[in-house]
This record gives structure tokens, C-alpha cells and sequence, in this order.
């Protein structure tokens, strides 16, 4: 029998809506994390079972939830899993969308994952005001609670053989590969499930955000703080994107549950949990891109037909590009600030260069992010306003999901700034580079996890210094053409070391055969 991997992820790789005869019908999932692993569920769906599990959004996701439920396996779904952001991935892979209560879900993904972990987890709370934990907030853990007891329900009757009574041995030692903060009480919660068949499942978490250090993650209530750690716990392996992240967990679990830590730095592992006599190996999994995939993507005529639209906007102009979601940790704002005091400070640049900002709406339920969208438009029309002349438009902001348009841009940049406060990796800093046709610069925020493996070639700047980063912006267009290409190649030649399929197959190789 062959072995059985099951994936856990908030999103899943596609969603539904409703065809003109009322049944559900499948559409590519959005989502960084969706796009970066998808590529390398291909390669585990050609040696492995692999079953998918992820959350329902919408109605018709829940319609197609029931039909799952009903014994029809997947519902609607189509041959394949979609890939990188609309591609199809060889393997067929089933994906089971867990119908959740639609208060229990909105609590614990807009009011826990989303309006308290994703904050503290990238440093980002607004603290004379923020956050604030009574009552309303403890209801809303024990939905968080709720919503990781329903995945650890689905993935243990997964990890079960089919048909065999609970107790019994899993299948071919099923492997479980849970996905980000939303589900950090999942391995604990499926270790206790499982039972003594726990020791024939290998389960591994990884996190895909930044990890606080304890003096910030003590932020969290004392309970939430150490239910979180204990949750991960149960997994047999956690990855994190860089290294700093590994650490900062570690010196969590050390000085909020007072856990045995150790640190061998080996090139597979930055350290080793013992808790409640279970040992965790804690490793770094850096993603990089699927290069093939991409630029084939980037080939078709949609894409094509945006290289032409920008050039010909551009006109020969020097451009700067940067994609990213209205995210406040994405730090557009001041980005946009930055180009700002480039055109204030280097008037020489006027009417020599474009700035393509390309942003796609992110967590419209959170009002701070509805405010965050607004900061965004703002400044770029008082951008627009104090430059612009009759025949130069500095700025161009389009707010708006579209993928092909992001790809052609990339493909043109001549600089690519990317300046998160916090990110855990980043692709966008890999795919630009990869895309690149004549050599792009990379301005990178030194706080984003990419930092660690694209630094020596990319011009780090502080995310909070907006006059650092406007003369790294003017660093990087006087940059001469020759050494441009060449931290492009070195850029794009490090962004492909680590696929997808690379990263997936070493998480399921840390939990052994």
C-alpha cells in the first residue's frame, strides 16, 4: 500500500461557486501559501496517496463539503490540483473542505488567526491600544479551539486504514503536514485522537509566518500563550522559513513552558524540543520557486499582452515594481513614502522613471485593513498630485487581483522593492528575479525571511527607515546595467535551489520512513 500524506491548510487549492445547474463548481484557490505549495504536492502525488483538507469559505465550498461527506469523494473538483496561481499540477488529489460553523469560523479565523496570531507573531500590534483580552476574546479562543478540534477530527480519520476501527495501525505509516498558525493546536489535538496508533503517524507543522521572541509573544494571554507552543508540540517535526524564526520559537518554548531545549545547529535541524516526554525536531525549510512552472506561466498570451501594455505605458522610463497584498505587514505605505523622498531629494529621476504598484486586496472583514487600503490610496494620489506633469505620470496604483498583470511586471522591472516590517519568506523577492528578462535590483526589507538566503545580492535596507530606503531606491536605478544582471542571476539562481517540491519532500523526510 502505498504511504498516505494528508495535508492540512486554512485555504485550500481551489474554491467554488455555483454553476448554472446549482451544483458546485471548482476555481483556482488565492493565497501565497496555496501558490507555493501546490507545485510540490505533484511530485508527492506521484509516489504517495495524498488527500487534502482545508476549511470551506463560501456556500457553494460548504455545498461541496456535503457532497464529501455524502461519500462522493471530491466534489465537483477538477483531474487535478490547480498549481502556481492557475497552472494545473500532474496527480490527482483529493480535497476535502470541512464545513465549519460559520460563527465558529469567523471567530477563530478573523478574531484569533488573523486579528490577534498574525499580529503577534509579526510584531505589529499598535500597543498603547492593542491588543485588549476580556471576555469577548476568550470566546473567540475557545472557536479557535472548535475550529482546530474539527481538522484534528478529519485528519485522524484520514491517518486511520480505511474501514479499520480506531486503534488499529494506520496505513503504510500515513504522514501529516499541517500548515501555519491557524491550525497550531492541530498536532497536539491529533496525537491525543490517534492514541497509541500515533507512533505509526508521523505529523510535521510549519509555520509560515515570522515567530515573536518571548518577551513580545508574552503579549498573548498566559493560557493562549502556552496552549499554542503545547499544540505544536505534538507535531514530530516544525519548520520555519529562517533560521531566526527556529530560534525565537525555541526561546519560547523555553521560557514560557519551560521546556528542555536544545540547539546542534546541524545543517537539517536548529534545535530539539523535549515536552511532556515527546521530542520535536525543529528545522529550516526556506521555499523557493517552481522556475519551470513560472516563466511557462509567464509565457501565455495573457501575460504577453500585459508586457506589451506596460512597456508601452512606460516608455522607455526606468521602472519600479512591487506586488503585495494589502497587508499591513507588507509596509506599502511607506514604500510609497520612500519613492516619495526619491522624487523629492533626486529630481533628476523626474520624468526617468515609473513606480508599477500592484496591490491585491487582503482581509477586507478586518477594519483595520479596510483603513490600511485607504492609507495606501491616499498617499499614492498625493504622490500623484505633487509630480505629476503633462506628460509624466509618476505612479501607477492599481488595487485588484490580477495575476497575469503582476507576472508582466515583474518580468519588466528594473527595480523590485519588497520592504515588509516581518515577512516568514516571501516569494514575490524569488519570482521577480526568476522573471527578470533584463536584470532586475532587489530592494529588500533586511526583516523579510528571503533576507537570510537573497542578502548578499539584494540592497537590505530597514523597513522603517523611509530615507534609507529612497536612496537604495535610487541605488538600484543608477545601479550600471552589467552588475544590475549580475545580482539578478545570483538572485534568481538562489530562488530555484529550494522548490516547492524540494521543500514538501524534506518536511516528509524529517519524519522518517
Amino acid at each position: 500500500m502505498r504511504q498516505r500524506v494528508l495535508l492540512a491548510s486554512n485555504r485550500g487549492p481551489f474554491s467554488y461557486w455555483f454553476g448554472a445547474d446549482g451544483t458546485p463548481v471548482a476555481r483556482r484557490g488565492g493565497g501565497g501559501l496555496i501558490s507555493g505549495m501546490t507545485p510540490g504536492v505533484a511530485a508527492v502525488a506521484a509516489q504517495a496517496e495524498v488527500i487534502w483538507i482545508c476549511a470551506a469559505f463560501t456556500d457553494a465550498d460548504r455545498a461541496a463539503a456535503h457532497r464529501w461527506d455524502a461519500g462522493s469523494g471530491d466534489p465537483a473538483g477538477p483531474p487535478a490540483v490547480l498549481g502556481a496561481r492557475g497552472t494545473r499540477i500532474a496527480g490527482d488529489v483529493p480535497v476535502r473542505m470541512l464545513d465549519i460553523a460559520r460563527d465558529t469560523f469567523h471567530r477563530a479565523y478573523n478574531n484569533v488567526a488573523n486579528s490577534t496570531l498574525w499580529f503577534v507573531h509579526h510584531m505589529m500590534f499598535d500597543t498603547p491600544h492593542q491588543p485588549r483580552f476580556g471576555r469577548e476574546f476568550r470566546r473567540d479562543w475557545e472557536s479557535y479551539l472548535a475550529y482546530n478540534q474539527a481538522f484534528a477530527d478529519a485528519l485522524a480519520e484520514q491517518a486511520l486504514a480505511e474501514g479499520a476501527p480506531r486503534g488499529q495501525a494506520p496505513p503504510a505509516g500515513a504522514r501529516v503536514l499541517i500548515q501555519d498558525y491557524h491550525l497550531s493546536l492541530v498536532p497536539r489535538l491529533l496525537r491525543e485522537r490517534l492514541g497509541d496508533t500515533a507512533r505509526g503517524v508521523g505529523v510535521a507543522h510549519f509555520s509560515h509566518t515570522p515567530w515573536a521572541p518571548p518577551r513580545y509573544y508574552r503579549l498573548l494571554p498566559r493560557e493562549v500563550a502556552g496552549a499554542l507552543l503545547d499544540g505544536m508540540l505534538g507535531a514530530d517535526h516544525l519548520g520555519f522559513h529562517a533560521e531566526w524564526w527556529a530560534a525565537a520559537f525555541l526561546d519560547c518554548c523555553e521560557a514560557i513552558l519551560g521546556a528542555e531545549v536544545s540547539r546542534p545547529g546541524s545543517a537539517d535541524a536548529v534545535g530539539r524540543v523535549v515536552h511532556r516526554g515527546h521530542v520535536t525536531e525543529v528545522g529550516v525549510h526556506p521555499l523557493g520557486v517552481d522556475a519551470p512552472a513560472l516563466r511557462a506561466r509567464a509565457a501565455a498570451d495573457d501575460v504577453q499582452g500585459y508586457v506589451d501594455a506596460i512597456s508601452q505605458v512606460a516608455r522607455g522610463r526606468k521602472l519600479i515594481v512591487r506586488v503585495d497584498r494589502t497587508e499591513l505587514s507588507k509596509n506599502i505605505v511607506r514604500g510609497l513614502a520612500a519613492y516619495r523622498e526619491l522624487l523629492a531629494t533626486r529630481p533628476e529621476w523626474h520624468g526617468r522613471v515609473l513606480h508599477l504598484a500592484l496591490a491585491y486586496p487582503s482581509r477586507s472583514a478586518i477594519p483595520a485593513y479596510r483603513a490600511y487600503t485607504g492609507q495606501v490610496r491616499q498617499i499614492a494620489q498625493e504622490i500623484v498630485e505633487e509630480f505629476r506633469t503633462p506628460d509624466w505620470n509618476p505612479l501607477i496604483l492599481e488595487v485588484r487581483d490580477d495575476y497575469p498583470r503582476s507576472l508582466a511586471a515583474c518580468a519588466l522591472a528594473d527595480v523590485l522593492l519588497v520592504n515588509p516590517v516581518s515577512d516568514g519568506m516571501n516569494l514575490v523577492a524569488q519570482e521577480g528575479p526568476v522573471l527578470s528578462q533584463r536584470g532586475c535590483a532587489l530592494v529588500l526589507s533586511r526583516e523579510a525571511g528571503a533576507a537570510a538566503t537573497l542578502g548578499d545580492h539584494a540592497l537590505l535596507v530597514n523597513p522603517y527607515d523611509v530615507s534609507e530606503t529612497a536612496a537604495a531606491l535610487h541605488q538600484a536605478l543608477a545601479m550600471p546595467d552589467a552588475e544590475r544582471q549580475r545580482r539578478s542571476a545570483a538572485l534568481a539562481a538562489t530562488a530555484v535551489a529550494t522548490p516547492p517540491a524540494r521543500w514538501l519532500g524534506d518536511q516528509i523526510a524529517s519524519l522518517g520512513t
